[in-house]
């Protein structure tokens, strides 16, 4: 892959002047060869191997942003989901197997290990039942572990009984991590048709199909295409989309140059770009205000989902021209805690929860990052989930939810997560209980897009 001198002066103004990053470098560890039906026999595999394969990734990431001048917020992990490890272990608690991750990611020196993570959509095998059981107790034991969950499939439908079981984890989880305003939660994410190579926390994980060991990188730059968008204030949507589209091309570049680099110097595998417009805190970094540079006065009024559409779509339609290997989610973030527009837009009251599930339906992954009242249902959120989950099942994408039911807080009063996980006010949500639909249980059968064969 041959980078023009160009290319080189664009990317160092993009960093400079509009707050582009490598957002992750994350390595995907397979560790289906630490079965072992002891506990301390796997948690010590398990260990065992992802210190040999990700004893360099920190340095080699420090070495790479020294050298090409391009920031790299986060060092990652990825490993085989849980799940299909714990079938063959004796014990019912998997907690140690998440310890055994998190002293893992910190002797690395990661932020972040993704993987304690079940693929549950059609049913669930012993080893699932235990991790969804065991995942509170996880993620109050840890600081470092991300735990995902997939309960449906444009192929296979809805897991109902998953979806239930999943309500009351999270509400579980932020009572466990309640001293810290439910951060647990912050760690957990529910999705419909997951990507098996995705970089981005918390839903990282490395699938069944994957190599070895691989490199995904996730690259974002919100700041980037909105400077590039308000420096075109007259040109049409064709237009508009041709900006931004070639805006995300450069991005994917640079990102896929960091990448094989990175590959190269582990001695691992390539496996993909993830090109993702990931917001944080900082005021430019935000997605929100790329829908207000397009002319929507505040993301979340009339407009506001055919802006995320375009902008969702030209994304991928860069990436993919920049890159054979874009994969991941690729698209537009919208979490609101981590990004400044939106968190403004909910204090004035035009972005609400209704509104984001709308936004979900063309934006790259779903319901993310947003603070409920604590005193929320475990079967409301059970509700949410199943929603989000229907529009990724019919639509044939990914989407996902990841709330927080903030203990002892109630709408209008303000959370504060920290780092990248940002701040946010608790967003009002319906009272009206859906425990009858949710006590139902079963599974909502695939819809007839699931024929392809």
């Amino acid at each position: 892959m041959r980078i023009t001198s160009r290319e080189i002066f664009e990317t160092i103004k993009m960093v400079e002047v509009e707050n582009f990053d490598i957002r992750t470098v994350t390595m995907g560890i397979s560790l289906r060869d630490c079965q072992r039906t002891k506990m301390r026999d796997m948690c010590d595999a398990i260990y065992s191997k992802i210190m040999t394969k990700a004893e360099n990734l920190v340095k080699v990431a420090e070495d790479l942003e020294a050298e090409f001048g391009i920031p790299i917020i986060n060092k990652r992990i990825s490993v085989t989901p849980i799940a299909l490890l714990a079938d063959s272990v004796e014990d019912e608690d998997l907690t140690p197997i998440a310890v055994t991750l998190d002293r893992a990611a910190r002797d690395t020196g990661v932020n972040f290990i993704g993987g304690f993570s079940a693929l549950v959509e059609k049913g669930f095998t012993q080893g699932d039942k235990k991790l969804l059981t065991s995942i509170p107790e996880a993620l109050k034991s840890t600081e470092r572990v991300c735990s995902s969950v997939n309960v449906a499939s444009t192929r296979a439908g809805i897991n109902m009984d998953a979806v239930h079981l999943m309500g009351k984890a999270i509400k579980e989880t932020a009572s466990l991590t309640a001293d810290k305003d439910g951060i647990g939660c912050a760690k957990l994410v529910v999705f419909c048709n997951i990507p098996e190579d995705n970089p981005f926390m918390a839903g990282a994980l490395h699938g069944i199909g994957e190599a070895e060991a691989v490199i995904n990188i996730g690259v974002s730059g919100p700041g980037v295409v909105r400077d590039a968008i308000s420096d075109s204030p007259n040109k049409d949507f064709g237009s508009l989309a041709e900006v931004i589209k070639r805006t995300a091309f450069k991005i994917t570049r640079a990102g896929e140059l960091i990448g094989r680099e990175a590959s190269k110097r582990l001695g691992v595998s390539f496996g993909i770009v993830d090109l993702s417009l990931a917001p944080t805190p900082e005021v430019g970094d935000s997605v929100a205000e790329i829908i207000e540079a397009m002319g929507v006065e505040r993301c979340g009024g009339p407009g506001t989902t055919a802006a995320l559409a375009l902008l969702n779509d030209a994304v991928k339609k860069g990436g993919a021209m920049a890159s054979c290997y874009v994969g991941g989610l690729s698209g537009a973030f919208i979490p609101v805690s981590e990004d400044a527009g939106m968190i403004r837009a909910v204090e004035e009251g035009v972005l609400t929860l209704a509104k984001l599930e709308a936004m979900t339906s063309v934006c790259s992954v779903g319901l993310d990052m947003i603070a409920l009242p604590g005193d929320t249902a475990a079967s409301t959120i059970s509700g949410i989930i199943a929603d989000e989950m229907s529009i990724g099942v019919i639509n044939k994408k990914t989407t996902a939810v990841r709330v927080i039911p903030v203990p002892g807080k109630q709408v209008g009063d303000f959370v504060e997560f920290g780092g990248l996980l940002g701040k946010s006010p608790i967003l009002d949500v319906s009272t009206v209980s859906c425990a009858g639909f949710i006590n139902r249980g079963g599974r909502i059968p695939a819809p007839l897009q699931s024929l392809i064969n």
